[in-house]
């Protein structure tokens, strides 16, 4: 892809050339009982620390032939990080200013490396219908509208995407295990790794290899319904006030033969075990692909050969996944073990499937005081057509009699929202909540595993009531 190179004596022209060549880690200790061979493809050892530099590279390259980036000019991305970065580490070898717009959920890490490569960072917030001035492409094309000489990269329609992993993803995997590969796993975002990977493996296997999507369980990929989860860079958010719901041109259906729908809380466990029990600190979305992975092996017998690919190292992750206040806080598994009481512990009588009392997005004050009663205050969650369980990422604000006290009965409620509802998790070690939450009183939202699951009238006096019982 870039031309002559020294690769062999490891002398590189350029960081260009660092590009691939990724290793396959056989797992271990993690694989139990499962009779399969299982490696791990270490994508994190790309320069720029992910599986996207590979089609940042490819995407640039196509795009400096095209004539649609010249000298000087400025890449502009929408990017959850690792492609913004891969693009912004060659931008800045290449001479290019780099513009990269992100979601307000991604990791600090990200943001603070992105910088680190000069490029300039865009938040805005991530729940947006497609369309909206706010959503994350919108944002992207009005700047690069705005900026002379600046070129879209648009990772998820462009065939640079899925053409850079046909090229070198592929055949590395079939030249690594010596065409002894039977099953390729790989998380679905873009689409492009699991598209072109998939494609070359299957023509060079006649179609023997079968290619197996990972995807977190709400993501309309494999048959959610949209709604938001917590691992990074993986699956397809809908906001419900999307009008058509238009998948990447990136990814080509046709070529995954199933999906496996992984939970964050399994991602996120798989993850915590592959960290201590083979030394692999991995990304949010390795581990949703590894869960994946792991569940395919086990159906299967002593010669097969399963390849799943790790997007990115958990470095980029460290205040979320392998952050114990953060995972708390939402109810999601810790890294240690507690001493002590947890929230869950004290706060009774919890039903962690239960559907959250709350205010949809597109209620009427009227409705919303109805729904409120004489209670003090209720989450306002984003409104979709069926119901079904409140991501705490969903939820918008609060609705109390304070908020609504005379507003128009017909007024929608977002017209009227107080802040977000503190919240806690099941798993966040009570006296941690305590300090974290001090000060606050009235209405705490109690999140398991990144889902509301109830509103407690105070942590305090739940507490007080727990011990007097």
């Amino acid at each position: 892809m870039t031309g002559v190179s020294t690769r062999g004596t490891g002398v590189l022209d350029s960081v260009a050339e660092a590009i691939g060549h990724t290793p396959l880690v056989r797992l271990n200790r993690v694989i139990d009982d499962i009779r399969a061979t299982v490696y791990v493809k270490l994508e994190y050892l790309n320069p720029g620390g992910s599986v996207k530099d590979r089609a940042a590279l490819g995407m640039l390259l196509a795009a400096e032939q095209a004539g649609e980036l010249r000298p000087g000019g400025t890449v502009v991305e929408a990017s959850s990080g690792n492609t913004g970065l891969g693009l912004a580490a060659l931008a800045a070898a290449r001479g290019y200013r780099t513009v990269v717009v992100v979601p307000d959920r991604v990791s600090a890490e990200k943001k603070a490396l992105l910088r680190a490569h000069g490029a300039e960072v865009h938040e805005t917030p991530g729940l947006r219908p497609v369309d909206h001035p706010e959503h994350l492409r919108s944002v992207a094309l009005r700047l690069t509208a705005e900026i002379p000489g600046a070129w879209f990269a648009g990772q998820y329609d462009n065939p640079a995407n899925p053409a850079a992993h046909k090229a070198t993803t592929g055949p590395e995997i079939w030249d690594q295990t010596g065409g002894r590969v039977t099953h390729f796993v790989a998380g679905v975002g873009t689409g492009g790794t699991i598209t072109g990977t998939g494609e070359y493996l299957k023509e060079a296997s006649d179609g023997a290899v079968r290619v197996i999507g990972a995807d977190p369980v709400t993501s309309v990929y494999g048959g959610g319904d949209g709604r938001i989860w917590y691992v990074e860079a993986v699956g397809h958010f809908l906001h419900p006030e999307t009008a058509a719901d238009e998948w990447p041109e990136s990814y080509h259906p046709e070529v995954v033969d199933g999906i496996e729908r992984i939970a964050d809380a399994e991602a996120i466990r798989v993850l915590h075990r592959i960290a201590r029990e083979e030394g692999l600190l991995l990304g949010g979305s390795s581990g949703t692909a590894i869960a994946a992975a792991l569940r395919t092996a086990r159906t299967l017998g002593p010669e097969d050969v399963v390849v799943v690919v790790a997007p990115d190292s958990g470095r980029a992750y460290l205040s979320k996944y392998y952050n114990d206040e953060w995972l708390g806080s939402l109810g999601f598994p810790l890294t240690t073990k507690v001493n002590g009481p947890t929230v869950g512990d004290v706060v009774g009588g919890l039903d962690r499937d239960a559907d959250l009392a709350a205010v949809p997005s597109g209620a009427t004050v009227a409705e919303a005081r109805v729904l409120l009663g004489s209670g003090p205050a209720l989450p306002v969650v984003l409104q979709r057509t069926a119901s079904g369980p409140t991501v705490v990422a969903e939820i918008l604000g609060s609705v109390s009699a304070e908020t609504l006290a005379g507003a128009p009965a017909a007024d929608p409620v977002g017209a009227h929202l107080g802040a977000p509802l503190p919240f806690t998790g099941t798993s966040e070690p009570l006296q941690q909540a305590l300090i974290r939450l001090a000060g606050h009183t009235g209405p705490v939202v109690i999140a398991h595993e990144g889902r509301a699951v109830a509103v407690i009238a105070g942590l305090a006096e739940s507490t007080e009531q727990e011990e007097t019982q």
